[in-house]
């Protein structure tokens, strides 16, 4: 559902809509089939619903959220969920009838689901407990920051940047006026691994290209001269040089990097490389150069724009 964008700025409020909403069709389709005598067993309610809140945590939500912010999430709603279906008896006594068949057993398929799940159940437990004790051949986990807060200012090139203030100024319209919101409804979607585009003025490859796209393929092309080998062809860090490396370069498809950061602190990391860490970031496992020895201001810059436009997520806000 990303191609339906949250308005920027009362995404809370347009969730809490939304969901709001989801509630209401759902009583009303339960109430329709209860009248029509087709009426749905309160345990599936429950685990349908559930299911949907998590899927709406993950699909419709854009840029994406973390994992384990989704499974925070997921639990409060498991917890409303289940006092729903306990709010009184009548409901909660429909919530448990189904498990009371199960392990009654009654009928043969009743029999053969308990048996099924009697047999299971001591393997999933053997399977998780045989995991969790088995010893690891891993290499002992490295305590570093991989995404340590940035300095105030940088300087890059003799000029200093204040990193919650400095912009991309790339970000422009055909007019050369800085203007985030032109550059957002040109930013391409990815599916099943290709580049999605559907309006004409969004192509990059467009000779006649002006403005944020045209900056856009500059920045494509520096990428794909410099950066490439490592990062690789589709941004995910399986370049050609990329498994040389421990850790391997950053994923900037993924939606834990690119997605989640500002794009002054991208400036910072580019322009200072692995070398430029700050002692949080120890033990330095990076071996990105400081590309301000290689590249202008104005390549970092376009270079940048590029990997959000490729990517399809934008940056995110110091606000």
């Amino acid at each position: 559902m990303t191609w339906l964008k949250l308005v920027e700025g009362y995404m809370p409020m347009q969730m809490i809509f939304e969901l709001a909403f989801c509630v209401g069709v759902f009583a009303l389709l339960s109430y329709v089939l209860n009248k029509s005598g087709l009426a749905m067993s309160r345990f599936w309610q429950g685990i349908l619903f559930w299911v949907f809140l998590v899927m709406y945590l993950k699909y419709r939500i854009y840029p994406p959220i973390p994992f384990s912010v989704r499974a925070m999430y997921g639990t409060a709603a498991l917890v409303a969920v289940f006092m729903w279906l306990s709010s009184n008896e009548e409901d909660w006594k429909k919530f448990k009838q189904p498990i009371l068949n199960v392990l009654d057993a009654n009928t043969g398929l009743h029999k053969f689901l308990r048996t099924v799940w009697l047999v299971a159940l001591p393997l999933l437990i053997g399977g998780f407990a045989y995991n969790s004790f088995l010893p690891s051949l891993d290499e002992p986990i490295e305590l570093r920051t991989v995404h340590p807060a940035p300095p105030q200012n940088t300087k890059v090139h003799g000029k200093t940047f204040t990193l919650q203030t400095a912009y991309n100024p790339y970000r422009v319209n055909l007019e050369g006026k800085f203007d985030e919101d032109f550059a957002r409804k040109l930013i391409t979607e990815q599916s099943m691994g290709r580049l999605m585009q559907q309006k004409p003025e969004a192509n990059p490859w467009d000779p006649n290209a002006q403005g944020y796209i045209k900056y856009v393929r500059e920045g494509g092309e520096i990428f794909f001269q410099n950066c490439h080998f490592c990062h690789g062809d589709n941004l995910n860090g399986r370049g050609l040089h990329a498994f040389a490396f421990n850790p391997i370069p950053a994923n900037f498809t993924d939606p834990g990097t690119l997605a989640q950061l500002q794009e002054t602190f991208v400036f910072w990391r580019v322009a200072k490389g692995g070398i430029g860490l700050p002692p949080e970031g120890f033990p330095w496992a990076s071996v990105m150069p400081p590309w301000e020895q290689h590249l202008t201001t104005d390549e970092i810059w376009k270079v940048i724009l590029f990997e959000y436009w490729h990517t399809g997520y934008y940056p995110r806000t110091w606000d």
